[in-house]
């Protein structure tokens, strides 16, 4: 099971040179091959690949003012331009929107293949590098363990870190417990659990965001180019990277508790890309980053031999009576409490949506049953035919 471990290190002034000498060619030819196919395809139609581009790098450093790509190591660039291959791939494939240039201010990475490092006595020696980077252990690595993939990071911050792949053996299932959970996930509540807990959303950004407005203010009214305008551009990444460490941080040990506790997981499967669309709820919605808490839900399930099981988003969760299953017609967004018109059920709208999404889950993962509601039809809901065309209510 491949693991990577994130330490933040402190270069001397030699390493640093290099090292932002590197990540400058690396975005210098990452930014050129993106240049050239987007031109070859708008001018000539031309399809350029990850073959062709690694042919003009080997031009481009014959030429006597890029003569400086020969400074660093070649892997790093190599990796620039795989890196930019499967972006279009992912671009191709409706996964992502097209590519775009690499800006200095953003900071920048290299990633350094086994060929281009050195790994001796827990120590990393970098390519043309004659230290070792002080790297600040923060936990070890795992025993036996040597890295395949080196990746150097410089954030906008201007904090360096070093990342480190690592196939870890060590990693065992957790023993086997008989407990499965539901999670509806919400604004308000974070999430709201089939147990009947509530977990509060932190909103990291709604929490910074007078002082994240007030240095943004400052940075757009100092002079381009101007030394004001570096410090005022670090001020505003320190805010902007605090609200990402204070999410992720909370995310984290979420997770690892709901992984820890539960042998199975059920979520909804959520196009949070389609619903962050809507303007009055984007914001809120990104601060909560649903799709991350999913993510790390998936990959921590796998390391530790758990079960996520994600149902259809648009299983009626929210409106079907979790006593009887009858299912209401309409659900507005400020209605928090409901009582069931047949069975007189009272019910907490969260709390009924992850008991509900509980027993699609295990209805899926038992017998694969189709949760998606079949021939149901809401009162009066605009229908589209198979031509995009709108038939007229149902009478």
């Amino acid at each position: 099971m491949e693991q990577a471990f994130r330490y933040r290190f402190y270069p001397t002034p030699e390493q640093e040179t290099l090292l932002r000498r590197t990540l400058g060619c690396v975005r210098l030819v990452y930014n050129r091959a993106l240049a050239a196919r987007t031109e070859g395809w708008y001018d000539r139609q031309e399809k350029i690949d990850y073959i062709q581009t690694s042919s003009l790098l080997t031009g481009w450093k014959k030429l006597e003012e890029l003569d400086f790509l020969n400074e660093v190591s070649c892997v790093p660039l190599q990796q620039g331009l795989r890196h930019l291959q499967k972006a279009f791939t992912n671009f191709f494939a409706g996964r992502t929107k097209y590519p775009n240039f690499k800006k200095k201010r953003n900071g920048g990475s290299a990633e350094f293949t086994r060929s281009a490092f050195r790994w001796k006595d827990r120590q990393l020696w970098l390519a043309k590098c004659a230290e070792a980077l002080p790297i600040r252990w923060s936990r070890p690595l795992p025993d036996g363990c040597s890295p395949s993939t080196i990746t150097v990071r410089l954030d906008a911050r201007g904090r360096w870190y070093v990342s480190l792949l690592v196939d870890n053996p060590n990693i065992k299932s957790l023993p086997i417990v008989d407990k499965s959970i539901g999670l509806d996930l919400g604004i308000t509540s974070l999430i709201a659990t089939s147990n009947g807990d509530k977990v509060s959303n932190p909103k990291p950004f709604k929490r910074l965001y007078k002082k994240l407005r007030r240095v943004q203010k400052v940075l757009s009214r100092t002079q381009k180019g101007s030394n004001n305008r570096d410090k005022a551009r670090v001020q505003a990444a320190r805010v902007q990277g605090k609200i990402a460490d204070t999410r992720k941080d909370f995310l984290h040990k979420l997770t690892t508790q709901l992984v820890g506790e539960n042998q199975t997981i059920v979520v909804e499967d959520l196009a949070v890309k389609n619903m962050v669309k809507n303007r009055k709820l984007a914001q809120s919605i990104s601060d909560a980053a649903w799709s991350e808490l999913v993510r790390q839900l998936d990959y921590k399930c796998r390391w530790y031999g758990r079960t996520l099981v994600k149902i259809d988003r648009w299983f009626p969760s929210s409106k079907r009576c979790g006593d009887c299953g009858y299912i209401i017609d309409k659900m507005p967004l400020n209605v928090r409490d409901w009582v069931c018109p047949k069975c007189s059920a009272s019910h907490d709208r969260d709390i009924n949506a992850s008991k509900n999404i509980l027993a699609a889950g295990l209805a899926v993962s038992v017998c694969g049953a189709n949760i998606r509601p079949n021939n149901h039809e809401v009162e009066g809901q605009l229908l589209k035919t198979r031509k995009g065309k709108k038939q007229k209510p149902n009478s």
